[in-house]
């Protein structure tokens, strides 16, 4: 497992799509897709937004939404294999944070597909396809990059509200 921090960054564009702005602190996480280290991930980016302030919701709706997201690396991506998840998160000046969850798996066939809620490609398994689903709903943003036999990306986008 590896953790880096880097601050500043520059103005990232990294993905398209994606608002470009400048990130005020940046995290980068490489971990094994071992069901133990979901934890791990899903606390790691909490404390990280922890410096947004955010209320004890909107650290629950990122710790959830980053637990999906590296579920679906270590379930769908790798199935039977163990590969490497890479997370980079960074918060912006205008209060919001970006996650970034990677990873070199199979790749998505059909994403719209993927992102409809209970769909899933594991009918056999106790999974409720709606991984997807609770990322968007948890979040201001998502976006889904994905090369069949190269991997997937996670975008996941929310804007922290001023407790102020």
């Amino acid at each position: 497992m590896q953790v880096s921090k880097k601050s500043p960054a520059l103005t990232d564009s990294s993905q398209k799509g994606l608002l470009i702005m400048k990130a005020v602190n940046e995290i980068k996480i490489t971990l094994e897709s071992r069901s133990v280290n979901e934890g791990f991930a899903r606390s790691a980016v909490a404390v990280f937004a922890s410096q947004l302030d955010p209320t004890v919701e909107e650290i629950t709706e990122i710790k959830t939404a980053v637990s999906e997201a590296v579920t679906n690396c270590i379930v769908h991506a790798y199935k039977d294999d163990i590969g490497l998840i890479y997370i980079n998160a960074k918060i912006f000046d205008d209060n919001s944070i970006r996650i970034r969850i990677r990873d070199n798996g199979c790749g998505i066939q059909n994403i719209e597909q993927a992102m409809e809620p209970a769909f899933t490609t594991d009918a056999a398994s106790e999974r409720a396809g709606l991984g997807f689903a609770i990322m968007q709903s948890f979040t201001d943003k998502i976006k889904v990059f994905s090369t069949l036999g190269k991997g997937t990306s996670v975008v996941l986008q929310k804007k922290i509200k001023s407790k102020k």
